[in-house]
């Protein structure tokens, strides 16, 4: 049975082929507690796979439903690996169910850093890329559904190492774009500028008041740095 609309699903990485094998053959995944995002009682794991997977790189291709989940140490996971660095570290092992693969993968439209992200069946079912899987505020969506209607394809989520993550990026000619959306609750937050990043802060507020002025100011820079790559 696939996932169904309401299901919470774990968007998790796998590294290489030894992982994945992991998965399918031993049912397990690990996720270093140190490390671990905020719940991992999730419905399913979805699996984005790197670099190391050649065709199938920069994308998601397989989910599982999730059994349940132990802490347990690396060592106890990977016994083969006893004076590993951090085998006595703590680890997640979450206990899945059959290894599945998606009618159709999910792709990255450009390669990025991607930790965890959390997701619904509705969403993964119906996804066409990465970003589309993202949940996010109303205000939020608003600006990403304006930003493609103006055919300004930009990455939800970004990370900007070393700056940390922002809400959207535009990844331009000469330079990048990081849009970050100011909540109204929040306590104030902007990045200066640092090559090849520029940063641009927007009030939540002129979401709804003034998204016309907000979306010329983000066309402005794109503008200014050589437009966006191809």
């Amino acid at each position: 049975m696939p996932p169904q609309p309401t299901d919470l699903i774990l968007v998790s990485v796998l590294k290489d082929k030894r992982d994945l094998e992991i998965v399918r053959v031993l049912g397990w995944y690990r996720i270093p507690f140190k490390t671990a995002p905020k719940t991992v009682a999730v419905d399913w794991l979805a699996f984005y796979q790197t670099a190391k997977f050649g065709d199938e790189k920069w994308a998601i291709h397989y989910v599982a439903p999730v059994r349940g989940h132990e802490l347990t140490t690396r060592r106890e996971l990977l016994r083969n690996q006893p004076n590993h660095p951090r085998a006595n570290e703590l680890y997640y092992k979450i206990q899945l169910g059959q290894l599945e693969r998606l009618p159709r993968p999910i792709p990255s439209r450009k390669w990025r850093r991607l930790t965890f992200l959390y997701t619904t069946g509705e969403r993964l079912l119906a996804a066409v890329e990465i970003n589309d899987l993202i949940i996010q505020s109303e205000e939020r969506e608003l600006l990403w559904k304006a930003l493609r209607e103006r055919g300004l394809n930009a990455e939800r989520q970004y990370e900007t190492q070393p700056r940390g993550e922002v809400d959207f990026a535009l990844l331009c000619a000469l330079g990048n774009l990081g849009i970050l959306i100011q909540s109204d609750d929040a306590p104030p937050r902007k990045l200066r500028d640092k090559p090849p990043w520029r940063y641009l802060t927007v009030p939540s507020a002129m979401l709804g008041s003034d998204l016309p002025g907000v979306l010329e100011q983000i066309e402005a820079t794109v503008s200014e740095l050589g437009g966006l790559k191809p």
